[in-house]
């Protein structure tokens, strides 16, 4: 519920360079690559938050600095009372054709973040 890994299967150990004990019960925070637009993970922890079910496209930061892009899918486990457990999230990925498309886009959307940042009122 706090966004800590508490689970990673051999593959995502592997690609994020990092040794199991150094992930589990870190930030997932660990993961996120500064080029990454803040507007992206807004989304995703409102629709989460609010028992929704996302997709999502990822670039994640490994530990030697170099990166990967996943196709996020994250859902909330409720418990038997209908109240958010924990979350899931199943990474895929992205087909060549989203690569395409989604750099570019999160491109822009950084400069808009970026430029709203340094924007300051009269």
């Amino acid at each position: 519920m706090k966004g800590k890994i508490l689970y990673g299967n051999k593959i995502f150990i592997k690609m994020s360079g990092y040794e199991e004990s150094e992930l589990l019960g870190a930030a997932h925070s660990i993961l996120r690559h500064p080029e990454m637009p803040k507007a992206v993970f807004k989304l995703l922890w409102d629709r989460i938050q609010n028992k929704e079910e996302i997709f999502a496209y990822v670039k994640n930061l490994c530990k030697d600095g170099s990166y990967y892009w996943v196709l996020a899918n994250v859902t909330v486990t409720l418990d038997a009372q209908g109240n958010p457990r924990d979350y899931h999230s199943v990474r895929r990925k992205p087909s060549a054709k989203a690569m395409e498309v989604i750099p570019g886009l999160y491109q822009k959307l950084l400069d808009e973040e970026r430029s709203a940042q340094e924007w300051t009122a009269p």
